[in-house]
Order: structure tokens, then sequence, then C-alpha cells
């Protein structure tokens, strides 16, 4: 895991609660009327169905009320920027309980209100302080908190993906955080100041090693919209393929970033 030296931003925690709560509503309300053939078919997730994805997302946010069901650690384990590289170490233990999950739960509806009112009880009043026993390391609530902002955002595309026409929208507060976050991680994976990643209105941060850029236009400029780059970041699309489809510009030698991509697992 990269050392996280670079400094995290800060993030107004009663707005990301609110944007967890608004985008899993979002994803509530665009499941709700699945058929049963829509629910079964594929994604681009392995073997999840668009069911099992689904009660990913509810699983997603219930881990925060069940984290604060549990004994609070000793101590914090995992800075904010740590998240996104912790991920993939429990890649295979979170597929397997989805897919029972989705079994045991084949009324999402009921299984999105169950979590969203647990969410409402548990979280609203609960200290941004307060250590959780998250799967990846303990954590604040509040940095765990932005962590569910990629979940949901990166889960939403999932979803619209699998089923065109589906069309869940994003909370703006939301979308933004994910983007930061991803776009930060990048930042602590290379450090350096001689690439300048860009993705408005959201995010630009400096990156990669080399000579450092102080004034004018920089050398090595990549720009990209917020879900392309939720995407790159996330393993769902690929460099090339990203710049084939015009998506991504990257201009400079040290522009190409498909070394450094994903940046979670």
């Amino acid at each position: 895991m990269p050392p996280a030296k670079k400094r995290a931003r800060t993030y107004d925690s009663a707005k990301i609660r609110t944007a967890v709560l608004a985008q899993f509503r979002n994803v509530r309300e665009g499941v709700r009327a699945l058929s049963e053939e829509q629910a079964v078919r594929p994604t681009h997730l392995g073997e999840w169905t668009v069911r099992d994805l689904a009660a990913h997302v509810a699983t997603a946010v219930e881990s925060v009320s069940r984290n604060l069901d549990r004994p609070e650690p000793a101590s914090r384990e995992l800075a904010l920027l740590d998240w996104p590289f912790a991920t993939a170490a429990r890649a295979r233990d979170i597929s397997a309980g989805t897919r029972e999950l989705a079994e045991r739960n084949p009324d999402l509806d009921a299984l999105y209100a169950r979590t969203e009112q647990r969410f409402t009880e548990r979280v609203t009043t609960a200290p941004d302080g307060r250590l959780l026993a998250a799967r990846t390391g303990a954590m604040t609530l509040a940095d765990y908190l932005v962590t569910r902002t990629v979940e949901l955002v990166v889960h939403t595309d999932d979803l619209n993906r699998a089923l065109p026409g589906l069309d869940i929208p994003y909370d703006r507060q939301a979308l933004a955080a994910c983007t930061r976050l991803l776009a930060d991680a990048l930042a602590v994976k290379a450090p350096g100041a001689s690439t300048e990643v860009r993705i408005p209105p959201y995010a630009v941060v400096q990156c990669v090693a080399g000579p450092r850029h102080t004034r004018g236009t920089p050398p090595n400029v990549v720009e990209t919209d917020p879900l392309t780059w939720i995407r790159l970041a996330s393993g769902r699309i690929e460099w090339q393929a990203a710049l084939g489809d015009a998506k991504v510009s990257a201009s400079g030698e040290r522009a190409d970033l498909s070394g450094l991509l994903p940046v979670m697992g």
C-alpha cells in the first residue's frame, strides 16, 4: 500500500452524510421497478447479476450502521487516502457475501428501506471521530462516509451501464467527493508535480515525478470528465480505450497514466 503522505483534503461531514443518503435514495428509486428479467441480467463485474450489484450497494451503506453497532476499535489503522489501496484484498470476501445477501433478499426495495432507516437512525447523531472497525482497517466515521460516496457512485455507474436507459442520477456532492478522493489517490500513488490531471469541475491534482511545473501552461496535462475518470481509477475501462474514444486528452511525455491505473482494486 502506498503511504498516504499527501495531506487529505477537507470534506464537509454534514454535506457528505447528506450526499451518501441522497445517492442511496437515487439508487433505490432506480432499482425499485426492476423486472425479474432485468434483475437477472449480467453485469461487467464477473458473475454478478444486476440483483447482486443492487444488493451490494445496500451492503456498502449498511456497513456504516453495522460498524457503529460494533465495539469501537482502540486506534485508527487507516487514513482516508490509504483506503483506495486497501480495497482489493477484500474483493473475494465481498463478492461471496454479496451473492448470499441477494439470494436472501429477493425484495430489493424492502432491503433498501431497512438500510435507509438504519442509516438515518444510527448515523445522524454519531460523531465524526467515532472509529469504525471497517474491513479494510479501522477508520473514523467521517473518513468512512467519504469512501461510501465512491462505492455509491462507482456502482451507480455500473448499474447504468448494465441496464441502458436506467439512468440513475448522480448527486452532485457524492460525485464530487468520489472524483476528488480517487484523484488524490493518484497523487499518492505517483507523487510529483510534473503532470497536471484535470477533472472539471471537481478536481485538479499534480502528480508523477519529474520537473516541477511552476508557471504558465503545464508541459504534461491530462483532462477528462468525472465519470470517465472514475471508470479509469476503478478499473472499469482501460487508458488506451478512453484515449481511442476521445474520452481523455493527454499531452506531454509524462501524460501517459496507463501504468498507474487503476488506482483502486
